[in-house]
């Protein structure tokens, strides 16, 4: 079986300049040790409260990639964490009803993660999202990781 990839494709002018999202932890800080998890908290809590900027993706694309790491649907996710619960227990939650990963798990999850957009079927999406930020000269740009760095910095 062969695996087939599409880089997306974005209207022009889709993005909106960002500085800094008060309550938005950059993608690599990690929670039990998995990197975005804690992000994806933040967008929920943010969203709810109608702070997360309206082109933020929340509940598709890496949060669902997180969510099928740990075999848990989003809306339980969102259900715990809209319920008051801290970023341990939504992830205690979420071991106990989905997955427990381990440590290689893990490490492969985040590496794969982190890296995504360099050298990959999204680095053209991530390109695409450079140019339409204007930071397509920024070579230090290499990942959708180091896109929101960049794009979040104060």
């Amino acid at each position: 079986m062969t695996a087939h990839f599409v880089a997306h494709s974005f209207p022009v002018g889709w993005w909106q300049p960002h500085m800094k999202v008060p309550g938005l932890r950059h993608s690599a800080e990690q929670v039990g040790g998995i990197v975005f998890f804690g992000r994806m908290l933040d967008k929920i809590r943010l969203h709810s409260q109608g702070k997360l900027p309206v082109d933020y993706k929340h509940g598709t694309g890496t949060d669902t990639r997180v969510c099928r790491f740990l075999q848990v649907e989003y809306p339980e996710i969102v259900k715990r964490t809209l319920e008051g619960s801290t970023d341990e227990e939504v992830l205690e939650w979420c071991f106990e009803h989905g997955r427990r990963p381990n440590e290689e798990d893990i490490l492969m999850f985040n590496a794969f993660l982190t890296k995504r957009g360099w050298r990959d079927s999204f680095t053209e999406a991530l390109e695409q999202m450079k140019r339409e930020r204007g930071f397509q000269n920024r070579t230090d740009i290499q990942t959708f990781f180091d896109f929101h760095k960049a794009d979040e910095e104060d």
